[in-house]
């Protein structure tokens, strides 16, 4: 087994490839279960406030706690990731995170300390996101890693469906079981993690520390002076800006525009579902059907055919038209983002993955709510099909002008190869994150940092 290792540039790599690496099996199979776990916790969370409070307000403040982590510290909080062993990082926030399950699932337990514990609960959220994004590069070579992130994202929109789903059903039953199986999946995911996963360096080193803050600005300035990774960014945010628009105004969309036609509330599931749908099929079928050339060539299209489907929301169509509009949107979203996260890390020196990926995540979240939060107020004057239609024809015109700034092959190339020379510079790959004595010989160099896994999954 070589280090490099490549899969042919005329196909794409197969499933049965990304899946034959015995430690991506173990890092899938765990994130699977906190993914579920989580969305089963949030359906419970919101029942139990809402339950004992009877406040909308306080139910939605227990939704919405969960984000708080990326707004208020996200790069931060990454950047302990690269300060230590990703396996450790990523099995002491599971067990945090289970022992803090245990005392939400508390009986009697009041309303603030709920809030308070779930608040705890998700600062264990983006270190572990970030050691787990920057650990995939290692177990996943080449073409891999695309096809794996768009089975990890295609995965994470089914785990939302799924424990949503499963976390309502339990929830109105029994809340605290739904919070002991929340509970349980960390436990079980901490164990996974600690059996199937190698114990390798940090990607820092003690020499290379100096001070939180500083570590996290260099993040910041990683991504935003290089040029591609500043390209990538900005193409990432400005698809965040249009995707989650449909789903976020979905109740509204519903009640308003019905019609006698649809029930509201199966209009409502309707929209809400399509997007993590069109996600699924784009995240598949492009990512194991296309060649990665073609996908390469496929990115700036996409980009622009993502607001573009949401266009035709002008027309006042009805929730089953709205909702293939949306689904086109994700689908577009999803053929490109794995590819754009592929480039990102392949420009990125290793020792920045996990603080890169704190940077990304956190505009990602920010970007998504703002863009949610201003249509949001935009309806309150604006009938909403023209409100989602003025946005998104606005988001053809930026998503163009980002495919036109796009850098040339030459450029994208002459990173990369910067980049592999900053990560195999004179302090040596366990200094700077890459494979070292103890790791596997199919630790690849390069691979993926980038937004983690938000609303609609991006890693």
């Amino acid at each position: 087994m070589v280090s490099d290792e490549r899969p042919s540039p005329e196909g794409p790599a197969t499933f049965r490839e990304v899946f034959a690496q015995r430690e991506y099996r173990a890092v899938f199979a765990a994130s699977t279960l906190t993914w579920v776990g989580d969305y089963v916790a949030k359906a419970a969370v919101t029942l139990l406030v809402y339950r004992e409070t009877e406040s909308v307000a306080l139910s939605a403040a227990a939704f919405a706690v969960s984000y708080l982590p990326w707004l208020v510290g996200g790069p931060l909080l990454a950047t302990i990731a690269e300060r230590h062993r990703f396996r450790q990082v990523m099995v002491v926030c599971d067990l945090i995170r289970m022992a803090m399950m245990l005392l939400v699932a508390i009986p009697g337990m009041p309303v603030p300390v709920i809030l308070a514990l779930l608040f705890a609960t998700t600062l264990a959220n983006p270190p572990s996101q970030a050691a787990r994004s920057a650990l995939l590069p290692l177990i996943l070579p080449g073409d891999r890693l695309v096809v794996g992130l768009s089975v990890n994202a295609s995965v994470g929109q089914a785990a939302q469906v799924v424990g949503y789903l499963l976390g309502a059903a339990v929830a109105t039953v029994n809340p605290t079981a739904a919070l002991l199986m929340n509970a349980a999946a960390f436990a079980l995911s901490a164990a996974i993690v600690r059996l199937g996963v190698l114990d390798r360096p940090p990607a820092m080193t003690s020499a290379h520390r100096s001070h939180l803050l500083r570590e996290t600005a260099a993040g910041f300035q990683m991504v935003f002076r290089t040029p591609v990774l500043r390209a990538i960014a900005v193409l990432v945010f400005s698809a965040m800006l249009f995707s989650s628009v449909p789903e976020g105004l979905a109740a509204a969309w519903a009640n308003e525009h019905a019609g006698e036609s649809m029930d509201p509330g199966l209009a409502q599931a309707v929209i809400m579902a399509a997007t993590p749908a069109g996600f699924i099929l784009g995240g598949l079928i492009i990512g194991r059907t296309v060649a990665p050339a073609r996908r390469l060539l496929l990115l700036r299209p996409l980009a622009v055919a993502a607001p573009l489907a949401l266009v035709p929301a002008l027309l006042d169509p009805p929730p089953v038209v709205v909702a293939l509009l949306a689904a086109v949107c994700g689908f577009a979203v999803a053929g490109l983002l794995p590819m754009a996260n592929g480039l990102f890390v392949q420009a990125l020196p290793d020792g920045f993955r996990a603080r890169a990926f704190g940077v990304m995540a956190t505009g990602v979240q920010v970007i998504q709510g703002a863009a949610v939060l201003v249509t949001g107020l935009l309806a309150e004057r604006f009938p909403i099909p023209v409100v989602v239609g003025v946005w998104s024809a606005a988001g053809v015109v930026l998503m163009s002008l980002v495919a036109l700034r796009w850098p040339d092959q030459q450029t994208v190339t002459a990173s990369i190869d910067a980049a592999r020379a900053a990560s195999g510079a004179a302090d040596g790959p366990a200094a700077r994150g890459g494979p070292a004595a103890g790791a596997s010989s199919d630790d690849p160099g390069p691979g993926h940092v980038g937004p983690g896994r938000p609303r609609h999954a991006v890693t």
